[in-house]
């Protein structure tokens, strides 16, 4: 299982704009059958995930990551994931499967799919899990890894993330060292990979 480490996007970034389809529509209580950014305006801090259905570091941190989304959630956070993967190449990451992932795993966020891939790049995602927290200028304060743990060595707990969190909803200090996430790959369609 060859893992790749996520970019470390600077922090101060203003959130790239998003407008994607959402594979479970049901989960909140917004019109239509696509999510935008400024569809949060109102949330206290932004998370947005880069995550897939097949990977296993997704699946490592999954049921941990549920939990994070509803306590956070409770607290003003709100959390958007979504799935960049060449769907062709890749089907279990299908907007189908998509649907039946979050319904599966009672995800408490949208799932976004970015078909064309533009947004994975404009956050320059890399791997998947792949965390951004974004404060309520929406700026990026924090970015990389819900842990230190990895499938076969540890359970998924969420410290980084979480002290992150708490940090930008209590108007306390972010945490300086900051470090990548490791996952899958993005899974790019031919020709589409970043330089």
């Amino acid at each position: 299982m060859a893992a790749v480490e996520s970019h470390m996007l600077e922090l101060g970034t203003k959130a790239p704009d998003f407008d994607l389809p959402i594979a479970n529509p049901e989960v909140d209580d917004l019109d239509g059958d696509r999510r935008a950014l400024d569809d949060y305006d109102d949330a206290s801090a932004l998370v947005v995930m880069f995550i897939c259905n097949h990977c296993p570091y997704v699946h490592h941190v999954e049921p941990a990551l549920v939990e994070t989304a509803r306590v956070y959630g409770e607290r003003g956070a709100q959390f958007v994931a979504i799935c960049a993967n060449d769907a062709e190449n890749y089907p279990d990451d299908s907007f189908e499967k998509m649907t039946e992932r979050a319904e599966e795993k009672e995800y408490p966020f949208p799932y976004l799919q970015d078909e064309t891939q533009e947004v994975a790049k404009a956050y320059q995602a890399a791997c998947t899990p792949d965390f951004y927290v974004f404060n309520k200028d929406r700026e990026l304060v924090y970015r990389g890894r819900y842990d230190e743990t990895r499938p076969n060595n540890g359970m998924a707990h969420g410290q980084d993330l979480h002290a992150a969190l708490d940090a930008v909803l209590n108007s306390g200090t972010l945490p300086d060292e900051q470090h990548p996430s490791m996952g899958c790959s993005i899974k790019w369609k031919p020709g589409n990979a970043p330089a």
